[in-house]
């Protein structure tokens, strides 16, 4: 995937986690993109170690659908890390 692909998938796994996970977060758009495509390498990381799937390579509703829950499990652990720090 090319880094305009893996932007695009960052947006929409991003966009679903902040929709799932509502909550005051700092940024816009730009920390929405990098929290999507963190999630999407952590959900790939996490797939592939329990054998339940590998790195996200396209737009397919798997690859979605990990990028997702990767996202998710990014944001809980951010929340957790700046509820601590203040």
């Amino acid at each position: 995937m090319g880094i305009f692909s893996w932007i695009i998938l960052g947006l929409i796994a991003g966009a679903l986690a902040k929709w799932i996970m509502p909550g005051p977060d700092p940024g816009g758009w730009i920390v929405t993109m990098v929290i999507g495509i963190v999630g999407a390498f952590i959900g790939g990381w996490l797939g592939s170690l329990v054998g339940i799937g590998g790195p996200v390579t396209g737009f397919g509703i798997g690859d979605i659908i990990t990028a997702t829950i990767g996202a998710i499990i990014f944001l809980a652990v951010y929340r957790m890390l700046k509820r601590r720090s203040s």
